[in-house]
């Protein structure tokens, strides 16, 4: 039997690293056998707190002091968040283990009183100093806030550790700030820090900021445990935490953080999802006063090399109108009405033809929709919106759901799934808000469907209706977004090719031509 040998963690000394720092040590304890304890030191970045990182000079004010502990052998492992690590580390430091994230999304909170406030406000103000998000929440923010005319967003710096900051937004220095949800999480999960930060959340409310609009830090939500190059016992014993999922991720969004130029100055979000055998990637922001954005899907499966001069997309005419692609004209959906209830519902709006079945609910507790144009019109609408599940899904809505963060606000409740009359949900009651009309198709219709090679569906009962009036589309090439719609072409093994949108669909087509 291995002797048991005992290990140093060096790490920040703020409430957020002390926290995941100890979950670190208790699983590692656990998987090892080994003992471990925490040296706490103090590095430049959590000094000063007066100015926003990127108009300092010099770099990585964050790790400084853990690299000289590390190096000195003051301590044998450091615990970092990933995306505070340049991507020059210093000679004789191994990156040991990526650990698995759960999270990767920014959170919006405000108080409760200052959504009700909204339209007397001209201006909104929001905490942070993140170039990134000071670029695409200025940009982009407005369209999800629920005021009927336009209120400018407008960002003012915001430093501090968690604590500080969210006691910043609850004297009123801010209608509204940004933080990491993955850091917050990680608080909830310990009892110790989970009693402060309920009492920080209190009359708070939230909104999970979807990737697609508001992509994250390139690494945030991974932590990084770093140890000499020398340790070669204790790497091995650390990669017995580490993710390789996660790994895929960071390599991919690190890349792309390089190729912007890098530096706490960046203006650009970076995610990279993983998704089955693929990757999604999200850049969006500023380089060098050129903006960014991509929204893509990295897949390696074999492509069509077929025609795409003509192909379908399964929206109706008055949502997509293109004299080379066919539109959905076969469908028409008329709504619903609903009966009223007085039950508390968390509600999943899965259309923009469900908006108006809202008025059935006495009490939503969280209000979630399916994508981000559906997120729009219920802000429009004067509702605030919590969060969507960005088109990946009812499993992403679930795993969002699950925020131990989030129940610090607001209670989970049974969930409402507001859809078509047809639709099934393995996690909550549908409510069915509109029927599918089947028109009957010309003879020009039908032959036009059969000289279409490519199609993109948007339901799977779409790609049955058609199939069963035109056969033949049966053997087309077929294409989809990511969520549900994706799954059950999986689940029946037929093939399909999946997009991030019907945009990236469409730029894919020109691509062929």
């Amino acid at each position: 039997m291995s002797k048991k040998k005992h290990y140093k963690i060096g790490t920040r000394g703020s409430l957020l690293a002390l926290t995941q720092c100890n979950q670190i040590k208790d699983e590692l304890e656990r998987l090892t056998g080994d003992s471990f304890e925490l040296e706490v030191l103090k590095t430049q970045g959590d000094l000063i707190t007066d100015k926003p990182l990127w108009q300092l000079d010099g770099k990585d004010f964050f790790t400084k002091e853990l690299d000289a502990a590390l190096l000195t052998g003051a301590v044998d492992l450091v615990v970092h968040s990933y995306k505070d690590l340049g991507s020059e580390r210093p000679e004789g430091i191994d990156l040991a283990a990526v650990t698995k994230r759960t999270y990767a999304h920014d959170i919006l909170f405000i108080k409760n009183e200052t959504i009700k406030d909204l339209k007397n406000k001209s201006e909104f103000i929001v905490g942070t100093s993140s170039p990134r998000r000071i670029v695409n929440l200025e940009k982009n923010l407005e369209r999800f806030l629920p005021v009927s005319t336009p209120l400018k967003v407008k960002t003012e710096m915001l430093r501090g550790n968690v604590n500080t900051r969210i006691s910043k937004l609850r004297d009123g220095n801010y209608d509204a700030i940004v933080l990491a949800l993955p850091g917050i999480e990680r608080l909830a999960h310990t009892d110790s820090s989970l009693q402060e930060l309920k009492g920080l959340l209190e009359g708070l409310n939230y909104m999970i900021l979807p990737q697609s609009v508001f992509p994250s830090a390139a690494s945030q939500g991974a932590l990084a445990i770093e140890s000499l190059a020398t340790s070669t016992e204790l790497k091995e014993k650390l990669k017995l935490i580490e993710d390789r999922n996660t790994v895929e991720e960071i390599i991919r969004e690190r890349k792309a953080f390089a190729s912007y130029g890098g530096g706490c100055h960046l203006a650009v979000g970076i995610n990279v999802r993983k998704f089955e055998d693929n990757y999604i990637h999200i850049h969006q922001g500023i380089s060098d006063d050129t903006e960014v954005f991509k929204f893509e899907l990295e897949n390696h499966k074999e492509d069509f090399t077929g025609n795409r001069a003509k192909a379908f997309i399964g929206l109706p005419k008055e949502k997509f109108n293109h004299e080379t692609i066919l539109s959905d004209q076969f469908v028409e959906k008329k709504k619903l009405s609903i009966e009223k209830t007085n039950k508390f519902y968390d509600v999943f709006v899965t259309s923009t033809y469900c908006t108006d079945a809202l008025e059935s609910f006495s009490e939503i507790q969280n209000l979630w929709t399916a994508g981000t144009k559906t997120m729009e019109v219920l802000a429009k609408k004067g509702l605030w919106v919590n969060g969507s599940s960005d088109s990946l899904g009812e499993a992403e809505l679930e795993s969002l759901r699950d925020s131990k963060c989030i129940a610090q606000m607001k209670q989970k409740n049974d969930l409402a799934v507001l859809s078509h009359d047809k639709a099934t949900s393995e996690y909550g009651e549908v409510f069915k808000c509109y029927e599918r009309v089947l028109n009957e198709l010309s003879v020009e219709e039908i032959k036009s469907l059969e000289e279409t090679q490519v199609f993109y569906w948007t339901s799977f009962l779409q790609y049955v209706d058609f199939v069963n009036k035109v056969p033949s589309i049966k053997d087309k090439f077929h294409c989809t977004g990511l969520g549900k719609t994706y799954q059950k072409f999986k689940e029946q093994n037929i093939a399909i090719k999946p997009f991030t949108s019907a945009t990236e669909f469409r730029e894919w087509l020109n691509q062929g031509k």
